[in-house]
Protein backbone atom coordinates (compact mmCIF):
# COMPACT_ATOMS: atom_id res chain seq x y z
CA UNK A 1 0.00 0.00 0.00
CA UNK A 2 2.73 2.61 0.86
CA UNK A 3 4.49 1.74 -2.41
CA UNK A 4 1.28 2.30 -4.38
CA UNK A 5 0.65 5.66 -2.72
CA UNK A 6 4.26 6.70 -3.38
CA UNK A 7 3.91 5.73 -7.05
CA UNK A 8 0.61 7.61 -7.27
CA UNK A 9 2.13 10.76 -5.72
CA UNK A 10 5.20 10.55 -7.95
CA UNK A 11 3.14 10.25 -11.12
CA UNK A 12 0.94 13.12 -9.93
CA UNK A 13 4.02 15.27 -9.35
CA UNK A 14 5.30 14.57 -12.86
CA UNK A 15 1.92 15.47 -14.36
CA UNK A 16 1.72 18.62 -12.21
CA UNK A 17 5.17 19.94 -13.13
CA UNK A 18 5.28 18.92 -16.78
CA UNK A 19 1.63 19.83 -17.30
CA UNK A 20 2.41 23.38 -16.21
CA UNK A 21 5.34 23.49 -18.64
CA UNK A 22 3.14 22.18 -21.45
CA UNK A 23 0.66 24.96 -20.74
CA UNK A 24 3.42 27.58 -20.77
CA UNK A 25 4.95 26.52 -24.08
CA UNK A 26 1.56 25.72 -25.58
CA UNK A 27 0.55 29.30 -24.74
CA UNK A 28 3.72 30.59 -26.46
CA UNK A 29 2.93 28.60 -29.60
CA UNK A 30 -0.69 29.76 -29.48
CA UNK A 31 0.44 33.37 -29.10
CA UNK A 32 2.36 33.16 -32.37
CA UNK A 33 -0.70 31.92 -34.29
CA UNK A 34 -2.68 35.17 -33.72
CA UNK A 35 -5.82 33.60 -32.25
CA UNK A 36 -8.14 35.09 -29.60
CA UNK A 37 -7.81 34.30 -25.90
CA UNK A 38 -11.14 32.56 -25.36
CA UNK A 39 -10.60 30.34 -28.38
CA UNK A 40 -7.00 29.64 -27.34
CA UNK A 41 -8.17 28.69 -23.86
CA UNK A 42 -10.93 26.46 -25.23
CA UNK A 43 -8.95 24.64 -27.91
CA UNK A 44 -5.16 25.02 -27.67
CA UNK A 45 -4.53 25.27 -23.92
CA UNK A 46 -7.43 22.97 -22.97
CA UNK A 47 -6.27 20.25 -25.34
CA UNK A 48 -2.71 20.26 -23.99
CA UNK A 49 -3.78 20.34 -20.34
CA UNK A 50 -6.09 17.41 -21.08
CA UNK A 51 -3.25 15.19 -22.34
CA UNK A 52 -3.21 13.23 -19.03
CA UNK A 53 -6.92 12.40 -19.38
CA UNK A 54 -6.39 11.41 -23.01
CA UNK A 55 -3.53 8.98 -22.45
CA UNK A 56 -4.88 7.67 -19.16
CA UNK A 57 -8.08 6.75 -20.99
CA UNK A 58 -6.25 5.18 -23.91
CA UNK A 59 -4.11 3.13 -21.51
CA UNK A 60 -7.19 2.07 -19.53
CA UNK A 61 -9.10 0.70 -22.54
CA UNK A 62 -6.22 -0.73 -24.60
CA UNK A 63 -3.69 -2.02 -22.06
CA UNK A 64 -5.34 -2.83 -18.73
CA UNK A 65 -8.94 -3.42 -19.93
CA UNK A 66 -10.49 -1.08 -17.36
CA UNK A 67 -13.37 0.85 -18.99
CA UNK A 68 -14.56 2.16 -15.62
CA UNK A 69 -11.16 3.79 -15.07
CA UNK A 70 -11.45 5.57 -18.43
CA UNK A 71 -15.04 6.79 -17.90
CA UNK A 72 -14.57 7.68 -14.23
CA UNK A 73 -11.43 9.64 -15.03
CA UNK A 74 -13.16 11.69 -17.74
CA UNK A 75 -16.30 12.52 -15.76
CA UNK A 76 -14.41 13.02 -12.49
CA UNK A 77 -12.00 15.41 -14.22
CA UNK A 78 -14.97 17.43 -15.50
CA UNK A 79 -16.28 17.76 -11.93
CA UNK A 80 -12.85 18.81 -10.64
CA UNK A 81 -12.54 21.39 -13.42
CA UNK A 82 -15.80 23.04 -12.38
CA UNK A 83 -14.85 22.92 -8.70
CA UNK A 84 -11.77 24.86 -9.82
CA UNK A 85 -14.05 27.77 -10.84
CA UNK A 86 -15.22 28.03 -7.22
CA UNK A 87 -11.68 27.77 -5.84
CA UNK A 88 -10.48 30.49 -8.23
CA UNK A 89 -13.39 32.66 -7.09
CA UNK A 90 -11.99 32.44 -3.55
CA UNK A 91 -8.59 33.85 -4.60
CA UNK A 92 -9.83 36.23 -7.29
CA UNK A 93 -10.46 39.25 -5.07
CA UNK A 94 -13.46 41.14 -3.73
CA UNK A 95 -15.57 40.87 -6.89
CA UNK A 96 -17.16 37.50 -7.73
CA UNK A 97 -15.34 35.75 -10.55
CA UNK A 98 -18.60 35.02 -12.38
CA UNK A 99 -19.23 38.76 -12.72
CA UNK A 100 -16.01 39.05 -14.77
CA UNK A 101 -16.51 35.99 -17.00
CA UNK A 102 -17.45 36.98 -20.54
CA UNK A 103 -20.93 35.88 -21.54
CA UNK A 104 -19.52 34.13 -24.61
CA UNK A 105 -18.39 31.26 -22.37
CA UNK A 106 -22.05 30.27 -22.07
CA UNK A 107 -21.70 28.74 -25.55
CA UNK A 108 -19.11 26.20 -24.39
CA UNK A 109 -20.89 25.61 -21.05
CA UNK A 110 -24.17 24.88 -22.85
CA UNK A 111 -22.40 22.55 -25.27
CA UNK A 112 -20.98 20.73 -22.25
CA UNK A 113 -24.50 20.21 -20.87
CA UNK A 114 -25.63 18.89 -24.26
CA UNK A 115 -22.74 16.39 -24.45
CA UNK A 116 -23.25 15.24 -20.87
CA UNK A 117 -26.98 14.80 -21.51
CA UNK A 118 -26.09 12.45 -24.38
CA UNK A 119 -23.76 10.51 -22.05
CA UNK A 120 -26.42 10.38 -19.31
CA UNK A 121 -29.13 9.11 -21.67
CA UNK A 122 -26.71 6.52 -23.06
CA UNK A 123 -26.05 5.25 -19.52
CA UNK A 124 -29.78 5.13 -18.71
CA UNK A 125 -30.73 3.41 -21.99
CA UNK A 126 -27.65 1.18 -22.20
CA UNK A 127 -29.74 -1.99 -22.41
CA UNK A 128 -31.87 -0.58 -25.23
CA UNK A 129 -29.36 1.26 -27.46
CA UNK A 130 -27.80 -0.96 -30.14
CA UNK A 131 -24.07 -0.37 -30.76
CA UNK A 132 -22.84 0.36 -34.28
CA UNK A 133 -20.38 -2.49 -34.49
CA UNK A 134 -18.42 -2.09 -31.25
CA UNK A 135 -19.08 1.67 -31.03
CA UNK A 136 -21.88 3.41 -29.16
CA UNK A 137 -23.97 5.90 -31.23
CA UNK A 138 -23.00 8.64 -28.75
CA UNK A 139 -19.40 8.40 -29.99
CA UNK A 140 -20.51 9.72 -33.37
CA UNK A 141 -22.52 12.61 -31.90
CA UNK A 142 -19.92 13.80 -29.38
CA UNK A 143 -17.13 14.64 -31.92
CA UNK A 144 -19.65 16.35 -34.20
CA UNK A 145 -20.96 18.63 -31.41
CA UNK A 146 -17.40 19.30 -30.19
CA UNK A 147 -16.23 20.41 -33.65
CA UNK A 148 -19.34 22.55 -34.21
CA UNK A 149 -18.77 24.25 -30.83
CA UNK A 150 -15.15 25.06 -31.70
CA UNK A 151 -16.22 26.46 -35.07
CA UNK A 152 -19.00 28.53 -33.50
CA UNK A 153 -16.66 30.01 -30.90
CA UNK A 154 -14.02 30.77 -33.52
CA UNK A 155 -16.43 32.97 -35.47
CA UNK A 156 -17.80 34.43 -32.24
CA UNK A 157 -14.24 35.48 -31.32
CA UNK A 158 -13.76 37.13 -34.70
CA UNK A 159 -16.92 39.18 -34.18
CA UNK A 160 -15.78 40.65 -30.86
CA UNK A 161 -12.68 42.20 -32.37
CA UNK A 162 -12.23 44.98 -29.82
CA UNK A 163 -11.97 42.50 -26.93
CA UNK A 164 -9.67 40.35 -29.04
CA UNK A 165 -7.22 43.25 -29.35
CA UNK A 166 -7.23 43.67 -25.56
CA UNK A 167 -6.48 39.96 -25.09
CA UNK A 168 -3.63 40.11 -27.57
CA UNK A 169 -2.02 42.83 -25.47
CA UNK A 170 -2.12 40.45 -22.50
CA UNK A 171 -0.93 37.43 -24.43
CA UNK A 172 2.16 38.88 -26.12
CA UNK A 173 4.47 37.98 -23.26
CA UNK A 174 6.90 35.62 -24.94
CA UNK A 175 8.46 37.50 -27.84
CA UNK A 176 11.97 36.53 -26.66
CA UNK A 177 11.19 32.79 -26.94
CA UNK A 178 11.59 31.30 -30.41
CA UNK A 179 8.97 29.05 -31.96
CA UNK A 180 11.57 26.27 -32.34
CA UNK A 181 12.50 26.38 -28.64
CA UNK A 182 8.84 26.46 -27.55
CA UNK A 183 8.05 23.45 -29.75
CA UNK A 184 11.03 21.47 -28.38
CA UNK A 185 10.19 22.05 -24.70
CA UNK A 186 6.50 21.54 -25.36
CA UNK A 187 7.22 18.14 -26.92
CA UNK A 188 9.58 17.00 -24.13
CA UNK A 189 7.13 17.87 -21.36
CA UNK A 190 4.22 16.38 -23.30
CA UNK A 191 6.16 13.11 -23.60
CA UNK A 192 6.74 13.04 -19.82
CA UNK A 193 3.03 13.60 -19.15
CA UNK A 194 2.09 10.85 -21.60
CA UNK A 195 4.42 8.34 -19.91
CA UNK A 196 3.08 9.21 -16.44
CA UNK A 197 -0.53 9.03 -17.64
CA UNK A 198 0.01 5.59 -19.17
CA UNK A 199 0.90 4.18 -15.74
CA UNK A 200 -2.00 5.79 -13.84
CA UNK A 201 -4.67 3.17 -14.73
CA UNK A 202 -2.44 0.33 -13.41
CA UNK A 203 -1.92 2.25 -10.17
CA UNK A 204 -5.68 2.89 -9.99
CA UNK A 205 -6.57 -0.80 -10.34
CA UNK A 206 -3.94 -1.75 -7.75
CA UNK A 207 -5.27 0.88 -5.31
CA UNK A 208 -8.84 -0.37 -5.81
CA UNK A 209 -7.74 -3.94 -5.03
CA UNK A 210 -5.62 -2.91 -2.03
CA UNK A 211 -8.29 -0.69 -0.44
CA UNK A 212 -11.38 -2.67 -1.41
CA UNK A 213 -12.88 0.43 -3.07
CA UNK A 214 -14.47 0.17 -6.51
CA UNK A 215 -12.77 1.41 -9.67
CA UNK A 216 -15.49 4.02 -10.23
CA UNK A 217 -14.60 5.74 -6.94
CA UNK A 218 -10.82 5.43 -7.43
CA UNK A 219 -10.93 6.77 -10.99
CA UNK A 220 -13.53 9.47 -10.28
CA UNK A 221 -11.64 10.88 -7.28
CA UNK A 222 -7.93 10.02 -7.18
CA UNK A 223 -6.99 9.52 -10.83
CA UNK A 224 -9.27 12.37 -11.98
CA UNK A 225 -7.53 14.70 -9.49
CA UNK A 226 -4.08 13.78 -10.82
CA UNK A 227 -5.05 14.29 -14.45
CA UNK A 228 -6.66 17.65 -13.60
CA UNK A 229 -3.47 19.10 -12.08
CA UNK A 230 -2.37 20.85 -15.32
CA UNK A 231 -5.72 22.66 -15.56
CA UNK A 232 -5.34 23.82 -11.95
CA UNK A 233 -1.90 25.27 -12.63
CA UNK A 234 -2.66 27.07 -15.90
CA UNK A 235 -6.08 28.41 -14.85
CA UNK A 236 -4.78 29.72 -11.52
CA UNK A 237 -1.89 31.44 -13.30
CA UNK A 238 -4.21 32.95 -15.92
CA UNK A 239 -6.66 34.30 -13.33
CA UNK A 240 -3.89 35.79 -11.17
CA UNK A 241 -2.44 37.71 -14.15
CA UNK A 242 -5.90 38.96 -15.14
CA UNK A 243 -6.42 36.77 -18.22
CA UNK A 244 -9.85 35.55 -17.05
CA UNK A 245 -11.04 34.50 -20.51
CA UNK A 246 -7.96 32.31 -20.94
CA UNK A 247 -8.42 30.67 -17.52
CA UNK A 248 -12.16 30.02 -17.83
CA UNK A 249 -11.75 29.01 -21.48
CA UNK A 250 -9.21 26.41 -20.35
CA UNK A 251 -11.60 25.01 -17.71
CA UNK A 252 -14.66 24.78 -19.97
CA UNK A 253 -12.55 23.71 -22.93
CA UNK A 254 -11.13 20.89 -20.83
CA UNK A 255 -14.66 19.73 -19.95
CA UNK A 256 -15.54 19.59 -23.66
CA UNK A 257 -12.27 17.93 -24.66
CA UNK A 258 -12.61 15.37 -21.86
CA UNK A 259 -15.98 14.33 -23.28
CA UNK A 260 -14.40 14.14 -26.73
CA UNK A 261 -11.83 11.80 -25.15
CA UNK A 262 -14.73 9.56 -24.07
CA UNK A 263 -15.58 9.05 -27.76
CA UNK A 264 -11.92 8.29 -28.57
CA UNK A 265 -11.82 5.71 -25.76
CA UNK A 266 -14.98 4.11 -27.14
CA UNK A 267 -13.43 3.76 -30.61
CA UNK A 268 -10.37 2.07 -29.07
CA UNK A 269 -12.33 -0.29 -26.80
CA UNK A 270 -13.00 -3.20 -29.16
CA UNK A 271 -14.93 -5.38 -26.68
CA UNK A 272 -18.15 -3.41 -27.16
CA UNK A 273 -19.70 0.02 -26.58
CA UNK A 274 -17.78 1.65 -23.72
CA UNK A 275 -20.77 2.92 -21.74
CA UNK A 276 -22.54 -0.43 -22.11
CA UNK A 277 -19.60 -2.08 -20.34
CA UNK A 278 -19.42 0.40 -17.47
CA UNK A 279 -20.66 0.84 -13.91
CA UNK A 280 -24.09 2.58 -14.02
CA UNK A 281 -22.97 4.75 -11.08
CA UNK A 282 -21.12 6.92 -13.62
CA UNK A 283 -24.55 8.51 -14.13
CA UNK A 284 -24.02 10.25 -10.75
CA UNK A 285 -20.90 11.94 -12.13
CA UNK A 286 -22.55 12.99 -15.40
CA UNK A 287 -25.62 14.51 -13.70
CA UNK A 288 -23.41 16.26 -11.14
CA UNK A 289 -21.39 17.99 -13.84
CA UNK A 290 -24.58 19.02 -15.66
CA UNK A 291 -25.85 20.66 -12.46
CA UNK A 292 -22.50 22.41 -11.89
CA UNK A 293 -22.43 23.75 -15.46
CA UNK A 294 -26.01 24.96 -15.12
CA UNK A 295 -25.12 26.80 -11.90
CA UNK A 296 -22.15 28.45 -13.61
CA UNK A 297 -24.32 29.62 -16.53
CA UNK A 298 -26.84 31.21 -14.14
CA UNK A 299 -23.95 32.89 -12.29
CA UNK A 300 -22.52 34.34 -15.52
CA UNK A 301 -25.92 35.70 -16.58
CA UNK A 302 -26.95 37.02 -13.16
CA UNK A 303 -23.51 38.62 -12.47
CA UNK A 304 -23.81 38.99 -8.71
CA UNK A 305 -21.86 41.90 -7.18
CA UNK A 306 -21.18 40.50 -3.71
CA UNK A 307 -19.50 37.52 -2.11
CA UNK A 308 -20.65 35.59 0.93
CA UNK A 309 -17.42 35.31 2.90
CA UNK A 310 -14.86 34.20 0.28
CA UNK A 311 -17.27 32.86 -2.33
CA UNK A 312 -20.15 34.10 -4.46
CA UNK A 313 -23.44 32.19 -4.16
CA UNK A 314 -22.85 30.27 -7.41
CA UNK A 315 -19.42 29.12 -6.20
CA UNK A 316 -20.94 27.99 -2.89
CA UNK A 317 -23.51 25.87 -4.75
CA UNK A 318 -20.82 24.38 -7.00
CA UNK A 319 -18.68 23.50 -3.96
CA UNK A 320 -21.57 21.92 -2.05
CA UNK A 321 -22.58 19.95 -5.15
CA UNK A 322 -19.05 18.57 -5.44
CA UNK A 323 -19.05 17.52 -1.76
CA UNK A 324 -22.38 15.71 -2.21
CA UNK A 325 -20.95 14.09 -5.36
CA UNK A 326 -18.02 12.70 -3.37
CA UNK A 327 -20.38 11.29 -0.75
CA UNK A 328 -22.66 9.65 -3.32
CA UNK A 329 -19.75 8.18 -5.27
CA UNK A 330 -18.21 6.77 -2.11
Amino acid sequence: MPVLLTAYLLLSAVIFYCGARISKYGDILAEKTSLGGTWIGLVVVASVTSLPELFTGISAVTIVDAPDIAIGNVLGACAYNLLLVALLDAVHGKMPLSSKIHIGHIISATSGILLLSIVSLSLILRDIITPLGWIGPYSLLIPLIYILTIRMLYYYEKRRLSHYVKERAIELRHEAVSTKKALLYYSLNAFAVIVAALFLPKIGIALAEATGLNQTFISGIFIAFSTTLPEIVVSYTAIKMGAIDLGIGNILGSVLFNLFILAIDDFLYFKGALLNSSDPRHLISALTVIFMLGTLIVGIIYRTEKKTFLLAWDSIIITLTFIIYLMLLY
